[in-house]
């Protein structure tokens, strides 16, 4: 027992010396307000763009559907899991997305280390975007496939890495985010479309971050016009402001995610107050395009005031380059009264540190201003 606790506080140390190390802060969230260390401060850190995890109406659906179900779903939803909700938020996401049906996971990291080993084994090709999200990149590890990087959003070199090395595998998967979780920019979604059909390869988008934002609201696949991907994932936990995971893709692939995925199958299914604000959210997300439109609206609003390329999405990052000066400015706009965490390697690449901005609906302008005010003279000057 000794030597294991001198293994994780040397590993610590070091972490601690790099500035690596993270420690969860006590948060009292409320809104876009967040109350941290006896400091309110606004917080531009959160990824429930459209605000719907405080909604009164999903709440209300929360609290109705507890009364009816209970609590939890008390097992697999194979077994005894499968309550009478989930058909409902299944149809209404295949709807939202334009696909034949849909599965839903307990989240969405359990959502890619489920579909991807389903789908492809060691006798397959995997074409991954280098920036892409650290569930795919485990999903593609736990699948045995051979996996190629490629330069992020690069479409010219997927079709490079599949023409040297499809003809030597059975099958074939392209993976990337939809919208990039560090970046904010879209993938090259239509691109790689029609590389997969040229190649005899599927695609799969993981669209944590377009869902809600972009495109309508239908996500990143909508955002460029239409593509075809025959597999479309992501999360309930980001704008839809509850939890857990989906992929939207043909009957076939879906009845299969339902017998052979693993992450599905062992896993107890979503509490039911969960699938009925996922549902009651999906309401907002389809009937309220104004509302929808509004974090991208912002997002823009900031990158103007900035001079910076336009927002593609509701995240903007700055990117200030080492781990130190990253915390140091999250530290000076903390004391302006603002919450933007610090991003730090491994999450992002070493050297491009950075402050990651997320803008949702219910941010004042005002405040995204005074924002850009702050950023211009205690970040970006420095």
């Amino acid at each position: 027992m000794r030597s294991l606790s001198e293994f994780a506080a040397e590993k610590l140390g070091v972490l601690e010396r790099a500035k690596l190390r993270r420690t969860p802060e006590e948060t009292a969230r409320a809104g876009i307000w967040v109350e941290r260390n006896g400091r309110r401060l606004l917080s531009f850190s959160c990824n429930d763009y459209l605000n719907l995890s405080q909604h009164p109406k999903i709440i209300a659906a929360a609290i109705a559907a507890t009364e009816r179900y209970g609590i939890g779903a008390g097992a697999s939803r194979l077994v005894t899991g499968n309550h009478p909700l989930y058909a409902e938020l299944e149809e209404r996401l295949a709807r939202l997305k334009g696909s034949e049906a849909a599965c839903v996971f307990g989240s969405g990291y359990l959502a890619n280390t489920g579909i991807v080993p389903v789908l492809v084994g060691p006798d397959d090709l995997i074409v991954l975007d280098e920036l892409s999200h650290a569930c795919l990149h485990a999903g593609a590890k736990l699948s045995g496939a051979k996996i190629h990087l490629y330069r992020h959003a690069n479409a010219a070199h997927v079709q490079t890495l599949l023409a040297a090395h499809r003809a030597e595998t059975k099958r074939a998967l392209i993976a990337t985010d939809g919208v990039f979780s560090m970046d904010g920019d879209l993938a090259p979604l239509a691109e790689l479309a029609d590389i997969a059909k040229h190649f005899d390869a599927w695609l799969l988008s993981d669209d944590a971050h377009g869902l809600g934002v972009v495109g309508g609201g239908r996500g990143s696949t909508f955002a460029v016009g239409g593509a075809e991907v025959p597999l479309q994932m992501g999360t309930l936990s980001k704008a839809v402001g509850t939890y857990g995971g989906y992929l939207c893709a043909s009957q076939p692939v879906i009845d299969l995610m339902r017998t052979r995925a693993r992450t599905f199958i062992y896993s107890t299914g979503l509490p039911p107050p969960v699938v009925a604000a996922a549902i009651a959210a999906l309401d907002v997300i389809e009937t309220e395009p104004g509302y929808v439109a509004e974090p991208l609206r912002k997002a823009r609003q900031f990158t103007r005031a900035l001079n910076l390329p336009e927002a593609q999405s509701a995240i903007v990052p700055v990117i200030v380059g080492e781990t130190e000066a990253a915390l140091s400015a999250s530290e000076l706009l903390r004391n302006e009264g603002f919450l933007v965490v610090a991003i730090r390697p491994p999450t992002v690449p070493p050297g491009t540190a950075r402050l990651r901005f997320a803008f949702t609906a219910q941010h004042p302008d005002a405040e995204i201003e005074r924002l850009a005010d702050a950023v211009r003279r205690r970040v970006i000057r420095h």
